[in-house]
């Protein structure tokens, strides 16, 4: 009897050590928190993240949009404006530096039409040209354009500044 009273009593202590081996409910639950808390911190740092993984891109749109707009209304000639007033026009009928004053659209669109190009539809353009107050580097005001070309999407702004002077008047 007494070697079945030692392998009872030894059961009884493993089933208690194996009960002791376990966590404890509190102990359960501050783990709980803490995981959570951990990820709660990188899945916030992750959101910022891919956040601004775009934001190079829509940079890189905007910039490559002002550039071709600026470049397209330097090229035209010097003249007085034709009369296209504000708005969004198909561009075809522009015909000097001054037409282009006040243009603003939403939506990029070619030169030749009024549609705009489907991915870039989020975009917005503004061009203004403007005769400065006085004269600018030694040439009259009369000869001189400011030309501002301002590209937007959202809250984002991209703005390039140019000048034109009236170099072919003999």
């Amino acid at each position: 009897m007494c070697n079945e009273d030692r392998r009872d009593a030894r059961e009884a202590r493993e089933v208690r050590e194996a009960r002791r081996g376990g966590f404890t409910l509190p102990e359960l639950v501050m783990a709980i928190v803490i995981v959570a808390v951990g990820l709660a911190g990188v899945l916030a740092a992750f959101r910022t993240v891919v956040k601004g993984s775009a934001d190079p891109l829509i940079h890189k749109q905007m910039l490559t949009i002002a550039e071709e707009m600026m470049e397209e209304v330097s090229l035209k000639p010097w003249g007085a404006s034709g009369g296209h007033g504000t708005g969004c026009p198909a561009r075809t009928d522009f015909d000097s530096l001054d037409d282009y004053d006040g243009y603003e659209c939403m939506g990029i669109r070619p030169i030749d039409d009024t549609m705009p190009i489907a991915f870039l539809g989020d975009y917005s353009v503004k061009v203004t040209v403007a005769r400065p107050e006085s004269a600018w580097n030694g040439i009259p005001a009369d000869d001189v354009r400011r030309v501002e070309v301002k590209v937007m999407n959202g809250d984002r702004v991209m703005q390039l500044v140019g000048w034109r002077a009236n170099w072919a008047k003999g």
